[in-house]
């Protein structure tokens, strides 16, 4: 491993660890130095993320996804990353909680493509639903939503993908969520919220399906 990707790895952990977080196995960490390799190198050319500097895309989108991926519940067994863009939450999930079987699913050609690649370079396991998520024949253990376009539409159209007694997980704000859970319907329960570092006001808010 190059020294940049040794750098990498450190400075990842550093920030894991002011969050409050578990710190990352040495593999997985390697993995998440080679993921932001590929996404800085993916940004400049194709728009997945507005923040383009390394810190930022450490701190704003690895450190939340990682934070989620940690708080997730054990048990689960599929988890379908709802408008994946350029892999938040999901790939990280994948790399964190390797049991669990994820499904990225992005309408958007060049981030669909991106996400094709990461899955390869990565090793991944994952599947690229490169199509609307809507269209998936199946339900997940959970469903992960993170700064989607139409946030309100793609939630309701989400919670229909989760299965019965399986989890709607929102990376949000606490002033979204009540709009949010209310375009999930009246079948999910809101029963644990975690706070989500970077931000005072970011949240991972957790609903059980009936």
């Amino acid at each position: 491993m190059s020294e940049s990707l040794d750098a990498i790895v450190r400075r990842l952990n550093e920030f894991v660890a002011e969050a409050g977080l578990r710190e990352l196995a040495a593999p997985t960490a390697e993995r998440f130095a080679a993921y932001l390799e590929l996404f800085v190198r993916w940004n400049a050319r194709t728009n997945l993320s507005a923040v383009r500097d390394e810190e930022g895309i450490l701190r704003r989108h690895f450190v939340e996804s990682i934070a989620a991926a940690q708080a997730l519940p054990e048990g689960l067994g599929t988890l379908l990353d709802f408008g994946s863009g350029g892999g938040f939450p999901g790939i990280p999930v994948a790399l964190c909680r390797p049991e669990i079987a994820v499904t990225l699913a992005e309408s958007q050609g060049k981030k669909a493509a991106f996400l094709q690649e990461a899955v390869r370079v990565l090793g991944l396991k994952s599947k690229v639903h490169g199509q609307r998520a809507e269209l998936l024949a199946t339900q997940f253990d959970c469903v992960t939503l993170r700064a989607v376009d139409r946030m309100e539409k793609a939630v309701e159209a989400a919670s229909a993908l989760v299965r019965p007694g399986g989890l709607l997980a929102l990376l949000t704000t606490e002033q979204e969520l009540p709009r949010l859970s209310e375009a999930a319907g009246p079948v999910f329960s809101w029963q644990q919220r975690v706070s989500l570092p970077g931000s005072d006001a970011r949240e991972l808010a957790l609903g059980i399906k009936a």
